[in-house]
Parts: C-alpha cells; structure tokens; sequence
C-alpha cells in the first residue's frame, strides 16, 4: 500500500487548506471575544462609577471611607 508521491502532497494541501481555514475561524472568534471584553468592561467602569457616586461605602473599602461628618 504505497501512496504515490503525488498523492501525499495532495494529502498535504487539503490538511494545510483545513488548518487555514480553522485558524482563520478561531482568529474571528478571538476578534469577536475581545470585542466583547472591551464592551463589558466599559460596563462594568461605567456602573462601579455609578454605584460610587450614589453610596461609596458600599464598594470602598473601610480603609478608603471618609469619617462621617460630625454635628
């Protein structure tokens, strides 16, 4: 069962032509999920910046919380 120098090189280009087609794939999925990172954290600035400005000690830490005014 020897394959013939012709048919392995033909072997060769489909497995090439299916590897660059997985790869380019997986470059749109890497694309696709960075895009999506970059949307979530400009959520989640956007809605800690919102929770800071309506009740700051619910997300500073003790360390970072200014001493309640004194009467």
């Amino acid at each position: 069962m020897s394959e013939s120098l012709e048919e392995r090189i033909t072997e060769l280009e489909l497995r090439f032509m299916h590897q660059e087609r997985t790869i380019q794939e997986l470059n749109e999925t890497v694309y696709r999920q960075e895009q999506i990172i970059v949307r979530l954290e400009r959520s989640y600035t956007l809605i800690s910046e919102q929770l800071r400005t309506m009740n700051p000690s619910a997300i500073c830490d003790p360390d970072e919380e200014q001493p309640p005014p004194h009467y």
